[in-house]
């Protein structure tokens, strides 16, 4: 389950850095790359990404562990 939490993480960073060229500079990459944020690609890469996001969102209820050793 650790590789699928890694790639989820993966994406969503790519998502978030998406999101700060729509805001910082009015670009989107994904749209940019894939004809348009209306194709089928583009979608397809907004809802796996938003999944990331969901995964990820598990995280929150996962204890911290805190394993240093003074």
């Amino acid at each position: 389950m650790k590789i699928v939490q890694k790639i989820a993480l993966f994406l969503t960073i790519v998502g978030a850095l998406n999101w700060g060229m729509v805001g910082l500079f009015q670009i989107d990459l994904v749209a940019t790359l894939f004809n348009g944020s209306d194709s089928v690609i583009s979608r397809i890469i907004y809802t796996i990404i938003a999944l990331a996001g969901i995964i990820n969102i598990m995280w929150l209820f996962e204890p911290i562990n805190d394993n240093k050793k003074n």
